[in-house]
């Protein structure tokens, strides 16, 4: 197995492979400390595509795992034989795709009920590939930024966890379409839509970024920008 990704998400991961014996064949992130758990190899890459080679020959069952990743896996990578890229995506897809840090906010902007993980197999799109499972769990009326996104990254962590076995053994199929449900997808730009929410009334519940402040920071900047800090007089 490779893990592509970073934080203590993607930490989490590797080490709960390894203690379960998986083979953890090299973990692919900014930090060489994220592949101590498994004593396995670490590749430092700014662009994950340019190393498919790499990753192809390293790979001893075909399995990549993408666990908080904000890399696009391109060609030639998606094309490399034998390999099987699965995404743990903070978001219930399709209705959450994109960065995770901006669909939080929408969704409680959007007045969403429900929010979750899910696993889902890589293809050419931005999370677009069949749906293999999803954790979901209810969003409150008076629930907040930090206190989904926190449930949002356990949740992710459990499906890591509970869809493991079944991805190395080879059972894990598509359990339906990403497609059978409506899209949405939140990048950076929509973030230039937050102004027009000033007012909304979730906005002050939207917006209550907690300890992710220190870890948002395009989305620190965006809150910024639409709400400038008042000057001393």
């Amino acid at each position: 197995m490779i893990f592509v990704g970073e934080g203590a998400l993607l930490r989490r991961a590797v080490t709960h492979a390894a203690a379960r014996a998986h083979p953890v064949d090299l973990v692919c992130s900014a930090d060489p400390l994220d592949a101590a758990a498994a004593d396995a190899p670490h590749l430092a890459a700014a662009d994950i595509n340019a190393h498919a080679g790499t990753l192809a020959r390293a790979c001893t069952d075909g399995i990549v795992w993408s666990l908080n990743n904000r890399q696009i896996f391109r060609e030639p990578l998606l094309r490399a034989d034998g390999l099987r890229i699965i995404n743990i995506h903070n978001g219930l897809l399709p209705r959450h795709r994109g960065l995770p840090s901006v669909a939080v906010l929408f969704a409680l902007l959007q007045g969403d009920t429900e929010y979750g993980a899910t696993a889902h197999e890589v293809d050419a799109g931005i999370d677009t590939g069949p749906v293999l499972a999803e954790r979901r769990f209810p969003i409150g009326p008076e629930d907040r930024y930090h206190q989904v996104m926190l449930r949002g990254i356990r949740a992710c962590q459990d499906l890591f966890e509970q869809i493991l076995p079944a991805v190395a053994a080879g059972t894990a199929h598509p359990a339906r379409a990403a497609a059978a449900e409506p899209s949405a997808y939140y990048g950076l730009r929509a973030l230039d839509r937050l102004g027009a929410h000033r007012d909304h009334p979730a906005y002050a519940r939207a917006t209550d970024l907690g300890p992710f402040a220190a870890h948002a920071h395009e989305l620190t900047r965006a809150l910024l920008r639409v709400s400038p800090p008042v000057s001393a007089p």
